[in-house]
């Protein structure tokens, strides 16, 4: 792990159910992304800070195992962490479980890429933001 976990736990709302009755798959990426946004957040790189610093991140790829169908009602706990940061690509894991089980819901990660705000090219992550992800 590069970084420090973040989490936080939530309950799972009706609206988030799919015709099978348990949680919709795209739900589950949408956490992830929440996640990785309040995580950027908490450690004072979010979408503003990462603008004034001339960039933005833009997801290269998803990856999501489900091991474990979520119900409405269920009480989850995200966790995320920065796996590993380079120039322009960090990869970052993510990890849900159930409260009151400690069973894994699902697990994935994501590959973003460091982008010119304004070219939307690749650029070279600050070294600043590297920094506050390892604090």
């Amino acid at each position: 792990m590069h970084g420090k976990l973040f989490g936080y736990t939530f309950t799972v709302s009706k609206e988030e159910i799919d015709f099978n009755g348990h949680v919709n798959n795209v739900t589950y990426l949408r956490w992830m992304i929440d996640a990785a946004t309040q995580h950027s957040e908490s450690v004072g790189f979010g979408y503003r800070e990462c603008l004034a610093l001339g960039g933005t991140w833009v997801a290269k790829s998803h990856h999501i195992e489900y091991r474990k169908p979520a119900l409405e009602g269920d009480t989850l706990k995200i966790e995320t962490w920065i796996k590993d940061i380079g120039r322009l690509l960090s990869t970052r894991e993510y990890r849900i479980k159930c409260v009151e089980d400690e069973n894994l819901v699902c697990e994935g990660s994501t590959e973003w890429v460091f982008v010119d705000s304004t070219k939307m090219r690749p650029m070279r992550i600050p070294e600043v933001i590297i920094q506050g992800f390892e604090r």
